[in-house]
């Protein structure tokens, strides 16, 4: 993985994580990006990216992302024996009217069948369709990547947003970092969190909501002693927050607070805003104001 750049006049790279899906991680991180000065979002759940929806930015630069390789016949040299489709573990390979084919999605990139064939008929070719994009929105800049399916190494494009996040916040003179990190505890979620400042973990109150709070707060524990928790939904159930939050004061982290259930966040993402734009005045919104007003004046040396 490359060393990601050293900070300059950044006071804060913040990285809102989540320890599984539907915790409703990228809501509060699009209310992060909605409430203050202007800064730079940067999406880095780029197997499943979604912020772009939200913010719709005006692409401004696009960059080619090439993360693996995938399996080509040449159909000249094929003499369609068949070793390599009896050979693939990943049911890639197919013998179609007479052709051998092989899917771009299912291939993953092993080298084999291209060292098993006795004609060299197959090549392998780096693949180029991930793509990294950067560009403004209406409070500031934002990156992103989108990692095409099938595709590997989905840590290192997230190591080359972030590295993009850096370049843009440092050319427009913008002091804050925003990135909206993957669930769970895998690569990309390592190379979010490497070299960060400060984590916050989104988690709601159910038992698998805990259970991977645990987990993903182990992690995230290893590269910074800043983590903080925010429960969403808490008021769904009121004794798993308590008990959440009593987990959390015996780790020493803190609950940077709790979020009720409210389905204007929902109208608010069908109308493609965030909850603290399209109701400023409303008590989750105030809330999550207060949470990054705190953040922020942590953040500011």
């Amino acid at each position: 993985m490359p060393a990601l750049r050293t900070k300059s006049s950044l006071n804060m790279e913040l990285a809102v994580i989540s320890g599984k899906g539907g915790t409703g991680k990228s809501s509060v991180t699009a209310a992060f990006a909605t409430v203050g000065e202007k800064l730079v979002v940067a999406d880095c759940d780029v197997d499943a990216a979604n912020l772009y929806l939200l913010f719709n930015p005006e692409h401004e630069a696009e960059q080619v992302y090439i993360g693996g390789h995938k399996a080509v016949v040449d159909h000249t040299l094929c003499t369609v024996c068949g070793i390599c489709e009896s050979y693939c573990r990943f049911d890639a390979i197919r013998e179609v009217e007479g052709k051998i084919i092989i899917s771009e999605t299912s291939c993953d990139g092993c080298f084999f069948c291209s060292r098993i064939c006795p004609v060299d008929a197959i090549e392998m070719v780096r693949s180029d369709r991930s793509r990294m994009y950067s560009g403004s929105f209406r409070n500031g800049r934002m990156v992103y990547g989108r990692l095409a399916p099938g595709e590997e190494n989905s840590g290192k494009l997230v190591s080359m947003v972030r590295e993009e996040a850096k370049r843009v916040a440092a050319e427009n003179g913008m002091k804050t970092i925003l990135l909206d990190g993957p669930p769970g505890i895998g690569c990309p979620v390592i190379s979010t969190v490497t070299g960060i400042d400060r984590i916050v973990i989104v988690t709601e109150p159910t038992m698998s909501g805990l259970a991977d709070l645990k987990r993903v707060h182990e992690v995230a524990c290893k590269f910074t002693s800043e983590v903080g928790v925010i429960i969403n939904k808490y008021d769904l159930n009121d004794a798993m927050a308590d008990r959440i939050e009593g987990w959390c004061a015996a780790q020493g982290s803190a609950v940077l607070g709790r979020l009720p259930f409210d389905r204007r966040v929902t109208e608010a993402m069908v109308a493609g805003r965030s909850v603290t734009e399209m109701y400023p005045d409303t008590g989750i919104s105030r809330t999550i104001n207060e949470i990054w007003n705190k953040l922020t004046a942590n953040g500011k040396e």
